[in-house]
């Protein structure tokens, strides 16, 4: 290492975000940079350990300690091959993975101040860009194709690395573009879709064929609609059982499509959307596409409920108050989680579970926890609020989830919009063929893009192994 004791003297000091009043105006990512310089400082940090926490932590495997030296060294290059050993789309996790690396980094143990892993990779790979050491390479082909069923970030991860091996790959969506919940779910001020543009254009010159607005579905006379948006992939309806006999093997990275509802009295009021409806429509429309009126779902002039307390519901809130929001409640049905650094329950290295703060709560939010949702209420069909009751959670006797008990009178929160941000169902896959592989969400529920990226990259060489095999 150039300075193994710059832990000692340096603190930690992340780019922060740009000012509220600024930032809330438009849908520019809220995320600032710091200059080459004090990024190479932040990078010195690191301790280099001798058991790397952060590469345990990582489902990726990243290796901070080494490019994080690198860059430090300024060998800006280096650190990028570093990081791509093991990262296909760094500038994704850059941008949104909460950092289970710097969780588990040694300094956040003793001062918890990690060093800032997350803004490195993200500056490393923007670096990269820039200097163009990121370049299409055109593999040699090895006489095998395979498809992969979703452009989500499992998705496009398999479908890069079987690419790289020489397959001959082609991915289906039921959307126009890939990006999965990157482009459709998360907000432009987290992650411009430019970045992902950027990133299909190579992609795509190194011989993805991508096919978008086709729907591939295990029973071709029962087509289930896509939850948040019923008219995508309609025009092109293939099936697995097809794709299977026309390829060597199928990955199958669809995510988790349906979210978690909440059937409660007035559920089919106007005014109470799930969360995508929101979220998934806002990105569209600042890539222009034209929303009839009548199917804006927009926050404008009214007061906001959002019901789920994790990314997603923070999300909403972000976009609610860009939407010109008249005020914005969040409450969630689970005890607040500890405050501070420490979680009792969770010790480090292990995440954390305590209270989050994000960029979109610093925007103003009222937030309650131990909520429970009883009946929506409105007027002439259309919401004006939320008729909910505090409650306590008791341990249960019998064991297991404990038991939910009355805390308080039940009130009505006043609201014209309500978001359902509960999450979502782990998706039942039927029954495939051998040479059909699922990864990512569809595999294992909703989770992280970082877990989504590693359950590509596995599933791509568990299809290697099976196609080899039958050579």
């Amino acid at each position: 290492m150039g300075n193994p004791k710059a832990f000692l003297t340096i603190e930690r000091k992340e780019a922060g975000y740009r000012p509220i009043h600024d930032r809330i105006h438009d849908f520019g990512e809220v995320e600032q940079t710091l200059n080459q310089n004090d990024r190479r400082v932040q990078a010195s940090r690191c301790m280099d350990c001798g058991v790397p926490f952060c590469h345990w932590a990582c489902p990726l495997g990243n290796k901070p300690p080494e490019w994080n030296d690198a860059l430090y060294k300024g060998d800006w290059q280096l650190a990028y091959e570093l990081l791509h050993s093991t990262n296909d789309f760094p500038e994704f996790t850059g941008r949104i993975c909460p950092g289970l690396c710097e969780k588990a980094c040694v300094l956040n143990l003793m001062e918890h101040e990690p060093t800032t892993n997350r803004e490195d990779e993200a500056a490393i790979c923007e670096y990269a860009w820039e200097e163009g050491y990121i370049k299409v390479e055109k593999p040699e082909r090895n006489g095998h194709s395979v498809a992969v069923v979703g452009a989500g970030p499992a998705g496009l991860v398999a479908a890069n690395r079987l690419n790289h091996k020489g397959y001959k790959v082609t991915v289906y969506d039921a959307r126009e573009n890939a990006g999965g919940l990157l482009r459709y779910g998360i907000p432009n001020f987290k992650l411009n879709k430019e970045v992902i543009d950027r990133r299909m254009e190579q992609l795509k010159a190194e011989g993805i064929d991508f096919q978008f607005g086709t729907h591939v579905v295990s029973d071709k006379k029962n087509v289930a609609p896509i939850q948040n948006d019923p008219t995508l992939g309609k025009d092109k309806i293939v099936s697995f059982d097809e794709l299977s006999k026309k390829y060597d093997a199928v990955i199958v990275c669809t995510g988790t499509p349906e979210a978690r509802d909440l059937k409660i009295p007035g559920r089919d009021l106007d005014g109470v959307y799930f969360a995508l409806e929101m979220l998934s429509q806002q990105n569209r429309v600042l890539a222009g596409e034209d929303i009839p009126k009548d199917q804006l779902v927009n926050a404008k002039g009214k007061d906001v409920l959002v019901i789920g307390g994790g990314d997603t519901g923070s999300d909403c809130i972000g976009t609610a108050h860009r939407q010109g929001s008249k005020s914005v409640t969040q409450i969630e049905i689970m005890p607040k989680p500890p405050v501070g650094p420490d979680d009792p329950n969770n010790p480090w290295p292990t995440w954390p579970r305590t209270l989050k703060t994000t960029s979109s709560h610093e925007e103003g939010c009222i937030r309650r926890w131990n909520i429970n949702s009883l009946e929506f209420i409105g007027k002439n069909g259309k919401l004006t609020g939320v008729k909910v009751q505090p409650i306590d959670w008791k341990p249960n006797p019998e064991g297991g989830r404990p038991i939910m008990v009355e805390a308080g009178e039940p009130e009505i929160i006043k609201a014209q919009m309500v978001l359902l941000a509960m999450g979502f169902l782990r998706p039942k896959q039927p029954e495939f063929p051998e040479n059909v592989f699922v990864a990512g969400d569809a595999a294992n529920g909703a989770s992280l893009v970082v877990r989504a990226m590693a359950s590509g990259r596995d599933a791509a060489e568990k299809v290697d192994s099976y196609v080899t095999s039958k050579k």
